[in-house]
C-alpha cells in the first residue's frame, strides 16, 4: 500500500509540474484540492504532499485558509538567469568550439532539423519544440563535461523555463528561434569564438524582445507587482 501512495504522489507530482512548466496552468492560476483529489482518485494527503513539493520547487504558493496558487513569474529573478547564461554559456561555448568534433556537430545539425520539421506540424505541441531547444544548449555542456553545471541551471530556472514556454506559445515566432540555433550552429562550425557572446545575449534574450510591451500589457497579470518592468538587457 505505501509503493502505491508514493508512486501516486510521483505521479501526480510529474502530471503538476509539467503542467505548470507548459503553462497549461498558467502563473496565478488557483489550484483545487478537491479537483485534484477527485482528478487522481486520491485522498488530501497525497494531494497536499504534492502541493508542498510544488512550493518547495518554487511552481506553486500554498496560501493558508485560501488555496493554493500556481506562482507568478519574477522578472527580475528571469533577467538575473539570463544574465547567468550569458555568462556561464559563452564560456562553455568557447570551450566547446576548441574540442567539437563531426560528429558532435551532427547531433547540433539533426537537432535543428527535427526542429525545422516540428514547427511545420499542426496543432504542435510546443513543450516538443522546446525540449528540443533545451536538447540543443545541452550538447555543449555535456560534450565539455559541465553536466553538473547544467543541471544547475536547469533546477535554478524555474521562472525563466516558464518564461521561455511563454515565448513559444504566445509569439510562436518558431522560426526565429530556429533561425538563432542556425546561427550559433555556423558560429561554432567556422570556430569564430569572438562573436559567442553576442549571439548567445541575442539568443538568451530573444524572448524578451519578442514579447516587448506584451510583458507590461496583456501579459502583466502573469508577473509578480513590480514599480515597472524594464528591459536591462537592451
Amino acid at each position: 500500500m505505501g509503493s502505491v501512495q508514493i508512486n501516486s504522489s510521483e505521479y501526480i507530482y510529474r502530471c503538476l509540474e509539467s503542467e505548470i512548466i507548459n503553462l497549461v496552468l498558467k502563473p496565478g492560476q488557483s489550484i483545487s484540492e478537491n479537483e485534484l483529489c477527485e482528478r487522481f482518485s486520491v485522498s488530501r494527503t497525497p494531494v497536499r504532499s504534492v502541493l508542498q513539493r510544488l512550493k518547495n520547487a518554487g511552481l506553486v504558493e500554498v496560501v493558508p485558509y485560501k488555496g493554493s496558487y500556481v506562482t507568478l513569474l519574477d522578472y527580475d529573478d528571469i533577467q538575473q538567469m539570463i544574465y547567468m547564461r550569458i555568462e556561464v554559456e559563452s564560456a562553455v561555448i568557447r570551450d566547446f568550439i576548441e574540442l567539437c568534433t563531426p560528429i558532435v556537430e551532427e547531433k547540433l545539425r539533426y537537432i535543428i532539423r527535427k526542429q525545422i520539421v516540428l514547427s511545420k506540424e499542426e496543432n504542435l505541441e510546443m513543450d516538443r519544440f522546446y525540449e528540443l531547444d533545451s536538447q540543443f544548449h545541452e550538447v555543449w555542456f555535456k560534450a565539455t563535461k559541465r553536466e553538473k553545471l547544467w543541471a544547475m541551471i536547469q533546477r535554478s530556472q524555474v521562472n525563466y523555463t516558464r518564461f521561455r514556454m511563454l515565448d513559444i506559445t504566445a509569439m510562436q515566432n518558431l522560426n526565429e528561434i530556429i533561425k538563432e540555433h542556425e546561427a550559433l550552429f555556423h558560429l561554432i562550425h567556422e570556430k569564430r569564438s569572438g562573436e559567442v557572446q553576442s549571439l548567445i545575449r541575442n539568443h538568451l534574450s530573444g524572448g524578451i524582445q519578442r514579447l516587448g510591451e506584451r510583458i507590461n500589457t496583456e501579459l502583466l497579470d502573469f508577473f509578480l507587482p513590480e514599480p515597472e518592468l524594464k528591459n536591462d538587457l537592451t
